[in-house]
């Protein structure tokens, strides 16, 4: 065990236990939480959400692409939203300006040093001051370390996402998540295969563990035309059929696979381009990928676009989505690709089957299986109308299990159980 994981051991539980005083105080009855700087109590109608997240480097990301949809959407005569993160980018400042939701940046290198006390204590500061009712928490750091300066502040309620099937967590992030989940006041996992890891693997009172998935903004696809001239403006005019995916570039989204699946499609058909569009987020994977393209002499069967912002005019023009992740919690590109109607070919990992079920609004295949996929792809390309007869029961499927209007409605209902009261909340 490093010497950092095990100081982590040694003085989480009495931070814990303290934690857990300061939230049972700030909650008994007929307890006076005392105001900060002797500020009077009032009454609000409605409650203040923080939401706290590693990041929030770009909208396409499926973490920070949720977040936004939700605040995008959530009620502001019930909740008001503010965001605390670590790392931001100025699109996604402009973006939450736009939505009028104050944004405040905690830069931090390390959260278990010196400098992670440090820009703790002024989270912390932060927090009692602002006195929000919940905070919901996304991505790693934020789940531990920042839901353990949750409950060290002054107790409020504490929301903990779980977007993924733990598989890039480290010892350390084990470790953590097994101590704040005793605090934790809900946890929010977006698919069921999430809920039972949290369950199974984390040991999370399943009573704690609630699932709401991911939802789509149909209304925001539909506004957005068929346009032949995307093709034309991406480089992409001269494909046959575009096989599109939407992921960032690690190597837990399977896109080596989806390189040999390309090998074997582009022999049947000559003219097929595999377009591939998300950010980098691992560099060497990313050299890999390009290096493998050019063993498999891919170079005209296969683009890599990087992030782009909308890709709602790209999925229009192409002919299938392919998602060939090792793991995957509950995919935001799935839907998407399924609300433009575009028949999909997904691994049947993690949350995929719980939004296709296989031969009817999307095709299930094995994992890590190039040959598999291919030949679904293959009989999507040769069989037009029964893709699109798979792409129009996917946009149906969205339309009664995955809109933003469920997604909201079912995350409200979490915050208003935990609150026990929309009419009444303690306000600073």
């Amino acid at each position: 065990m490093q010497p950092l994981e095990g100081e982590l051991c040694r003085i989480w539980p009495d931070l814990v236990r303290t934690a857990m005083l300061t939230t049972i105080d700030s909650r008994t009855p007929g307890v006076d939480p005392s105001p900060i700087h002797g500020t009077p109590e009032r009454q609000f109608t409605s409650a203040r959400v923080t939401y706290m997240i590693d990041h929030l480097y770009s909208v396409e990301g499926g973490g920070e692409q949720a977040l936004l949809r939700i605040i995008r959407h959530l009620p502001r005569n019930r909740f008001r939203p503010s965001v605390v993160t670590f790392n931001v980018q100025p699109r996604t400042t402009e973006i939450l300006r736009e939505l009028d939701c104050p944004l405040s940046v905690f830069p931090v290198r390390h959260t278990y040093d010196w400098d992670g006390f440090h820009t703790a204590l002024r989270i912390r500061r932060f927090l009692r001051s602002q006195r929000p009712d919940i905070v919901h928490t996304f991505f790693e750091s934020s789940n531990t370390w920042g839901g353990l300066i949750t409950k060290l502040s002054f107790g409020p309620l504490l929301v903990s996402s779980r977007r993924d099937m733990g598989i890039l967590r480290s010892s350390k992030h084990r470790i953590a998540y097994r101590l704040v989940n005793v605090l934790s006041d809900g946890v929010l996992a977006v698919s069921k295969e999430v809920r039972r890891m949290c369950v199974d693997a984390e040991g999370v009172n399943p009573d704690k563990v609630f699932t709401v998935y991911n939802g789509i903004d149909t209304a925001k696809v539909d506004s957005v035309e068929r346009d032949s001239l995307t093709r034309l403006k991406y480089g992409l005019g001269g494909a046959s059929h575009i096989i599109i995916t939407v992921a960032n570039i690690r190597k837990v989204k399977g896109l080596d696979i989806l390189l040999r699946t390309a090998d074997i499609v582009r022999r049947a058909f000559p003219s097929v381009l595999f377009v591939i569009v998300g950010w980098p987020n691992e560099p060497l994977y990313f050299n890999e990928l390009k290096q493998l393209t050019r063993d498999l002499r891919l170079e005209s069967n296969v683009r890599f676009l990087g992030p782009v912002e909308d890709v709602f005019p790209l999925l229009k023009v192409s002919d299938v989505f392919c998602l060939l992740s090792r793991s995957e919690g509950f995919s935001n590109a799935l839907l998407e690709a399924m609300a433009c109607e575009l028949p999909c070919v997904a691994t049947r990992v993690g949350g995929n089957p719980e939004a296709i079920t296989d031969g009817d609004d999307g095709l299930l295949v094995p994992s890590n299986q190039p040959e598999a996929a291919a030949h679904q792809i293959g009989k999507l390309l040769k069989k037009p109308g029964y893709a699109k007869g798979i792409g129009r029961n996917a946009r149906r499927t969205v339309e009664s299990k995955f809109t933003v209007k469920i997604m909201i409605e079912q995350l409200t209902t979490l915050y208003d159980n935990l609150l026990g009261s929309t009419k009444i909340l303690r306000g600073a």
